[in-house]
């Protein structure tokens, strides 16, 4: 579907690894913007064949999610325990759905196993289990602790002077969890440049908005104060969020964040900025319309 071109590794200070993958991508922004519709169209069907799930948060972070996978992270396929890969923890595990989607598109499992989403002893879970799905670095679920693991995973990879990357996601009221706040000192006293960390900042979670629930502004002076480089972009501009990742791997000396304004329920008109389209699935009709819209867009 598309063409499969080098991708040029950026040079880490202090390391002897060599990250050799099987298989490496580096889409155009153009053609990272079409993997990312046909993302959103197999997470939604997902969802609707289970008749479960979470789209409104699955469909905020597509956009992200998409850029790591097929432009800016090193993995294999074909390997992936291999260690010299970089990770990824999706911290808002709930939001599965979009994890499944791009390992699948990526090549880590055939994509029939998209029509199992939540079913029993399927590899598909309604979270994400490390020991079940190939591709998924970290179990998730329980809300801060995916980004706590990603602290860890940076720590150990400095320790045996590895130089892969990790890439946590959180959502933006997952930082009501005082775990996100200790694990951001951790990853400032240690200097984790290894280490980012990206909000999906769209505002609204659960059945609820954010500022309603507990309000979290001023989100960029507390990271800073917490001694991390803030990146600030649209979520859904494909260019912003490529030109975000690659500045954050070629920062030193300290963590950094990209905080990324979304929509929950991006790309499906009757979902967006929806609180109740957080965790349910649609009907048919809604389904066919959903489908059409990311169908026909451009």
């Amino acid at each position: 579907m598309f063409d499969v071109i080098k991708k040029k590794e950026p040079k880490v200070i202090e390391s002897d690894s060599k990250r050799i993958p099987s298989s490496p991508v580096k889409l155009s922004v153009s053609d990272l913007e079409q993997m990312a519709r046909q993302i959103r169209r197999d997470l939604i069907d997902m969802i609707y064949t289970a008749n479960a799930g979470h789209p409104g948060g699955s469909l905020s972070a597509t956009d992200i999610v998409t850029a790591l996978y097929f432009r800016v992270m090193c993995v294999d396929p074909q390997n992936p325990r291999w260690e010299d890969r970089d990770r990824f923890i999706l911290s808002k595990g709930h939001a599965c759905p979009v994890w499944y989607a791009a390992l699948a598109n990526r090549g880590f499992f055939d994509r029939a196993h998209l029509k199992t989403l939540r079913k029993l002893n399927g590899m598909l879970q309604g979270h994400a289990d490390m020991k079940k799905t190939p591709g998924i670095d970290m179990t998730v679920g329980s809300l801060g602790q995916g980004f706590c693991a990603g602290v860890g995973m940076a720590l150990a990879a400095r320790c045996l002077k590895k130089d892969f990357h990790v890439w946590a996601m959180i959502g933006d009221g997952e930082m009501q969890e005082g775990s996100i706040w200790e694990a951001a000192m951790a990853g400032a006293k240690w200097k984790l440049d290894n280490l980012t960390a990206i909000l999906d900042k769209n505002g609204l979670q659960n059945d609820a908005f954010v500022e309603n629930v507990m309000p979290i502004e001023p989100v960029a002076d507390k990271w800073r104060a917490f001694g991390w480089r803030v990146l600030e972009i649209d979520g859904h501009n494909m260019q912003e969020i490529v030109e975000a990742m690659e500045q954050a791997l070629i920062i030193r000396g300290i963590p950094t964040i990209i905080i990324a304004k979304t929509i929950k329920g991006k790309g499906v008109s009757f979902m967006e900025n929806q609180p109740d389209w957080h965790g349910k699935a649609p009907n048919a009709e809604q389904y066919r319309q959903a489908m059409h819209e990311l169908e026909v867009a451009v």
